[in-house]
């Protein structure tokens, strides 16, 4: 079925934190919302790239080298294999563009790791 999705509606569902959910599939991709706030768990991915696109508010994220600050509006790309860590001091809501196959730890299974998820 095609739908149009409002992504702050759909963040408006969301209480809780470090939890993806699937707002859509393209093709392999999952394209997915998510709150953050705290610190997040340093880990990487073998075989996936991320992005992170700011839809409200503003994280860090620390990669091995430097620091990366990443605002409403704008995303980074986490290439595989790159360490890395996000951090928000306040509460920013996040959509994730990621291959299916990725797990929000990466190569670290923890009590933040999330393999199944909900369709939101």
């Amino acid at each position: 079925m095609i739908e149009v999705v409002n992504v702050k509606d759909k963040l408006s569902a969301i209480s809780d934190y470090w939890n993806p959910r699937i707002a859509a599939s393209v093709n392999t991709t999952h394209v997915k919302l998510v709150k953050f706030q705290g610190e997040f768990t340093w880990h990487h991915h073998e075989h996936e790239d991320e992005m992170f696109y700011v839809v409200h508010g503003e994280f860090t994220m620390k990669l091995t080298d430097r620091d990366l600050l990443i605002r409403a509006g704008e995303f980074v790309v986490i290439p595989r294999g790159v360490e890395h860590k996000p951090v928000a001091d306040r509460e920013v809501h996040v959509l994730l563009i990621e291959p299916v196959t990725t797990v929000n730890t990466g190569n670290v299974t923890n009590e933040k790791t999330k393999t199944q998820l909900e369709t939101i």
